[in-house]
């Protein structure tokens, strides 16, 4: 008989293990938002207009994409453990390069270097805390991966605030050797360090221990995260089953009749472009810009995004409260119902916007009305996409095609990041409110194909996927 007590560490000692793992989402949240307080002092170094800002922004979501896809191949082959490893020396290395660059093209080169590594945590940290987490914790110790993006977002807007107060309320101003930005971008190397001694210390996944003959390590592994109550000869018998009728995937494992694609695989990619083509990230990379754009000081602005990032851990709270009790498809829908009528009124109040160039402010009470509204999209994209998704995409595929399906639905996800991050600062010039009014259309269009396309997950082990 095994005590309360007993179960109660268990899962706590479960818990620690997803939590340590997802310190990569920390870096992804971390190295993605960190920019957003660097962009007005990379404009000044460099003397670039919103063009070249836009693709230094948005090219190390390029390197993202690519290490979306070949990190399942990674994680197949090294582990997920020593991925995670390999991805927090990336994460280290690339915050130094961008820290101090000579160039615009050399700091967009490590860009792409962190994209890669940030690519890499989005999908092993899911994928693993998947393979690990007992099923009726699943869902909860998944979002641990979503919980720690969005303390990764806050933090770094927290120590851009921090930096540009030190440095007079400007981020072209020096502290040191250094200009304020350029201790923004180079902050990110102390978690990298972090991330790589909890890496260290992980437990392999139980999958990928049998996929590569260790069955003894296995039972020891189980033993540690579901307990010595468990059949372990049936659990390890499963597992050899499921793998023994696998190959280790890859892309051609996922072609199909749709589009030369699985069903299952379209789904996966459609729902991680939606998650992007709401605009989450518009807030997270270009709040500050956007914000000083309507009147509002350089200090303040970066004051507002670290609100907007409190805002987003509340919202990933509740969804981590509720995602294994209502389930994943009913968070989906309610998230974007409330996305689609808080940009529509985000859109709405920015039409009121007057002046141009430095002068531009919004009226009240709109003014008021864009800031509330901002923040209750970020609110319910937290709630619901921010959380859901990563979910999802860690149990919904089969597990022949899983490790491989993750990466190009992550990749996917951050090839509608780069367009949407890309795109925005000259759409931003040209219609403010309009291109916040097609943000809306596309929270509108998400709702109808959870509705009509995705099935729930809740409760199901992974072995059912399929």
């Amino acid at each position: 008989m095994i005590t309360d007590q007993a179960r109660r560490g268990r899962l706590g000692r479960v818990a620690f293990i997803a939590a340590a793992a997802a310190v990569g989402g920390f870096l992804f949240g971390y190295d993605s938002a960190v920019v957003n307080g660097a962009v007005v002092g990379i404009q000044h170094r460099f003397r670039v207009g919103p063009v070249e800002t836009g693709v230094v922004v948005a090219i190390a979501l390029l390197g993202s994409a690519v290490g979306a896809c070949t990190g399942g191949r990674l994680a197949d082959q090294l582990g997920r453990t020593r991925s995670m490893q390999l991805a927090a020396l990336l994460f280290a290395v690339s915050s130094i390069g961008q820290m101090l660059p000579f160039s615009l093209w050399d700091l967009g080169f490590w860009r792409v270097v962190a994209g890669f590594a940030i690519g890499m945590a989005s999908m092993l940290a899911p994928a693993y805390i998947a393979e690990v987490a007992p099923p009726a914790y699943r869902g909860r110790l998944g979002s641990f991966q979503q919980l720690a993006i969005v303390l990764g977002i806050a933090i770094s807007q927290l120590v851009n605030y921090v930096i540009a107060s030190i440095a007079g309320g400007n981020v072209s101003n020096h502290l040191g050797p250094l200009q304020a930005w350029q201790w923004m971008l180079g902050a990110c190397a102390i978690p990298a360090l972090m991330y790589l001694l909890l890496a260290l210390k992980l437990p392999e996944s139980p999958r990928y221990l049998i996929m590569s003959g260790r069955t003894q390590q296995v039972r020891e592994v189980l033993t540690q995260i579901e307990g010595e109550d468990v059949d372990l000869d049936k659990r390890i018998a499963e597992i050899q089953h499921v793998v023994r009728v696998e190959r280790v995937p890859g892309v051609k494992d996922l072609r199909g009749p749709a589009l030369g694609l699985l069903p299952i695989v379209w789904i996966g990619i459609i729902l991680s472009a939606f998650q992007q083509f709401v605009g989450i990230n518009v807030i997270f990379y270009y709040s500050t810009v956007l914000w000083q754009s309507v009147g509002i000081n350089q200090s303040d602005s970066l004051l507002i995004s670290f609100s907007s990032s409190i805002i987003n851990i509340v919202g990933t709270l509740i969804a981590m409260a509720l995602v294994d009790r209502i389930g994943r498809k009913p968070l989906l829908l309610i998230g974007s119902v409330g996305m689609t009528i808080a940009l529509a009124t985000t859109a709405w109040a920015f039409s009121a916007a007057r002046g141009t160039g430095d002068k531009v402010t919004l009226p009240d009470p709109q003014g008021l009305i864009a800031l509330v509204a901002a923040n209750v999209f970020v609110l319910f994209f937290a709630l619901s996409w921010g959380v859901v998704i990563w979910v999802l995409l860690g149990e919904m595929f089969p597990n022949r095609i899983r490790a491989a399906a993750l990466g190009v639905a992550a990749g996917a996800q951050w090839i509608a990041n780069w367009l949407i991050s890309v795109s925005f600062p000259a759409l931003a010039e040209w219609n403010l409110p309009l291109t916040y009014a097609g943000y809306a259309v596309m929270a509108l269009l998400s709702f109808v194909f959870v509705a009509r396309w995705i099935r729930e997950t809740k409760g199901r082990s992974l072995e059912e996927m399929g």
